[in-house]
């Protein structure tokens, strides 16, 4: 007696993995408004809700016909419905992909969703993942790249099925890419060849320049002959420049650039362009505690020092005498080609009073000036030229009592004296009272 079609089908099913969970093939019978109904070789037949076969944009991709994977909620008994799910499929075979793709270093792909707190949301399949921003890039960046909505590599470098757990990282793919990138162009450089690339990024010590799959750094000192305060003056994130090649180390594929090196080095010919004791035109670049910078011409500046600035002015900030992108006029004091200096000055180019005064006045002649201050070894008088004179406390009084004499006199007053010594190199001028 032949078997029952039932006992066949029992006896079928038997074979297959038909526990709560598994993952098999069905074939789409039908599609609806509501449901799609699915044939996976059971004694009755399966539906799924129909949004599990909407994209993102709410539309279907399915039809009679389509051969699908459907993960088995409930089999079956005789006397019920079998449920399936097509989503929990997609998800039980996404997982099983991650977890190959950890095992193995291999990478996967997804697609980048919007910012979160530390990072950003990926989409892998129909698995959530997570991108911290520490692991976007090959170096950290302020503003993480335009990535968002877009599909990436990534390598998965951390599972936790139970609190449903992923992270990502999609700097181990630059990494590696970039590597063999990297080794194929360091073949073909050279130290002293001029070559192009793509300002990356740009910071306070310099900037990265793309050459192709290659970083190379362009130091701040390298930018320009000139004074650099801030690379962002001279580049711009985008620009196409070129760049020498000063040096490059194959090992830790590390390569230094040069801006100013392919352009003519102004100090070759500086002193054939100026002269010490010449006066020239120049712009104040830069103002320090102990003098200011001016510019003589793009590359070439020097230093006029605290004491160079003003005949009189001696203990004042520099900035009280000049101010930044003044124009002056200074004279050459040094010239040093070795170190790269030149010292200037700025008084120089003025008339020194201390030279006024020796040239207008002689020992004995009298002039008058006002009380500027009082010391314990005497006065200083004010006179022409914005320069001091002093009586000394022993010309004052003849008393041992001194202090006692300089108490006689106030700030301001006007005294009437008789030039006593001069020296113009010095700077010193001494006086008596007049009788």
């Amino acid at each position: 007696m032949s078997e029952s079609f039932a006992s066949l089908l029992d006896e079928s099913l038997k074979s297959l993995d038909m526990q709560s969970g598994s993952i098999v093939s069905g074939v789409v019978l039908d599609v609806d408004k509501d449901w799609v109904t699915v044939h996976v070789g059971l004694k009755s037949e399966g539906v799924v809700s129909i949004d599990e076969f909407r994209n993102n944009e709410g539309e279907l991709n399915i039809s009679v016909g389509d051969e699908i994977e459907v993960a088995l909620e409930a089999v079956e008994d005789g006397y019920g419905e079998t449920r399936i799910s097509r989503e929990k499929a997609r998800k039980i075979t996404t997982w099983k992909m991650l977890e190959e793709a950890l095992e193995t270093g291999e990478f996967i792909t997804g697609k980048i969703h919007n910012r979160v707190k530390g990072g950003f949301a990926v989409e892998v399949e129909v698995v959530k993942a997570f991108l911290p921003g520490s692991l976007v890039d090959v170096r950290p960046l302020k503003e993480a790249p335009d990535i968002e909505n877009t599909v990436q590599e990534f390598k998965v470098i951390k599972l936790d099925y139970k609190r449903n757990n992923v992270v990502l990282s999609r700097k181990a793919v630059l990494e590696k890419n970039n590597s063999a990138v990297k080794v194929e162009l360091l073949k073909n450089l050279e130290e002293g060849q001029i070559v192009k690339g793509i300002v990356k990024n740009i910071t306070d010590y310099g900037a990265f320049i793309d050459l192709g799959g290659l970083d190379g750094l362009l130091h701040i000192t390298d930018i320009s002959w000139s004074r650099v305060a801030n690379p962002s003056e001279f580049l711009k994130l985008g620009d196409e420049i070129d760049v020498k090649v000063l040096s490059f180390d194959k090992e830790k594929l590390r390569v230094s650039l040069g801006l100013k090196q392919i352009q003519n080095d102004p100090w070759e010919n500086v002193e054939s362009s100026y002269s010490i004791g010449g006066i020239y035109e120049a712009v104040v670049s830069n103002i320090t505690d102990y003098g200011c910078f001016a510019q003589l011409e793009e590359g070439i500046e020097g230093l006029i020092h605290l004491s160079e600035l003003d005949w009189t002015s001696k203990n004042i900030h520099p900035s009280k005498v000049v101010e930044m992108e003044q124009s002056l006029k200074v004279m050459i004091l040094e010239i040093d080609h070795d170190k790269r200096r030149i010292s200037l000055g700025l008084k120089q180019t003025k008339s020194n009073p201390w030279t006024e005064f020796s040239n207008k006045y002689s020992i004995g002649d009298k002039v008058s000036g006002n009380v500027k201050s009082i010391t314990d070894f005497g006065i200083f008088v004010g006179l022409e030229g914005e320069i001091d004179g002093l009586i000394h406390s022993s010309d004052i009084s003849e008393s041992e009592d001194t202090n006692e004499s300089l108490n006689e006199y106030k700030k301001g007053e006007k005294l009437e004296c008789i030039v006593y010594a001069i020296d113009a190199e010095r700077e010193r001028i001494s006086l008596k009272l007049s009788e």
